[in-house]
């Protein structure tokens, strides 16, 4: 039997985890929108990014939940965000490597600063040293606070160490 493709599917996981890699994909292959939470919370301008309030942020992010099919990613797990993994048919926790993840940020780092890749934020070295923290965060307490306060969901949660393989596997 052939599992049917979920139409609303949530991913988290670390700064460098693949995220945003991993809903681009799936959203090509399946014909899916997908959603970066970092744009929910902020309102993109060239000449800087301005915080939504809760009330903007709320609206954006429910009128996303409101449609049919989408794919939402993000490291956020607050409260404002339960309603995603609440109306998720799939939840993708990435849980790669500690070390991966060091490499992969270093290396949009630099990528970012040559012009290689395009980034929705201004890549200064501040920043670059805050997700070095992040993603240190998220191992220690990140990860245990998703499964203390989302793990009531299990049922949808797929956890994937290395996305290339696990991916292909659940989605062949």
């Amino acid at each position: 039997m052939k599992k049917t493709t979920p139409k609303r599917i949530h991913i988290i996981g670390s700064v460098g985890s693949g995220k945003t890699t991993l809903a681009k994909e799936l959203s090509f292959k399946f014909d899916i929108p997908y959603y970066e939470l970092d744009n929910v919370v902020w309102k993109r301008h060239s000449s800087g990014d301005i915080r939504r309030t809760e009330q903007e942020r709320e609206r954006y992010l429910n009128n996303i939940l409101q449609s049919d099919s989408w794919i939402i990613e993000g490291v956020h797990q607050e409260d404002w965000v339960s309603n995603c993994f609440q109306s998720a048919d799939l939840i993708i926790f990435l849980d790669t490597k500690y070390s991966i993840r060091i490499y992969r940020i270093i290396k949009r780092f630099f990528k970012q600063k040559l012009r290689l890749e395009k980034s929705n934020y201004q890549p200064t070295v501040h920043i670059f040293f805050k997700m070095i923290r992040w993603n240190r965060h998220f191992e220690e307490v990140g990860k245990v606070n998703f499964f203390n306060k989302y793990g009531l969901h299990k049922n949808k949660i797929e956890i994937i160490n290395s996305t290339t393989k696990s991916v292909k596997k659940y989605f062949n």
